[in-house]
């Protein structure tokens, strides 16, 4: 019986191997996507200079939402300076 034991082993140890691998493969999948969508938001910013503005206000709303934070942010001069028309 010693050797079905060193089969059950490895059969174990060959299956947590591709449940590994196939992690690996869905982690650098998700890691491409994410890659790509923070490309298309940098285009997005660069051609829309109230994108970058209105999601600085984001940001602020989102860390506000926290109940014991002091939020210490700059304000620009001409917030909208840029802008298409202004």
């Amino acid at each position: 019986m010693p050797s079905l034991d060193r089969m059950v082993h490895a059969t174990a140890k060959q299956a947590e191997s591709e449940r590994q691998n196939r992690a690996k493969i869905v982690h650098a999948s998700g890691e491409l996507e994410a890659s790509q969508q923070r490309t298309n938001a940098a285009r997005t910013i660069q051609s829309e200079p109230v994108s970058l503005h209105l999601r600085y206000l984001q940001m602020l709303t989102e860390i506000a939402a926290e109940k014991n934070s002091t939020i210490i942010f700059p304000v620009p001069d001409r917030p909208l300076e840029g802008v298409h028309g202004r």
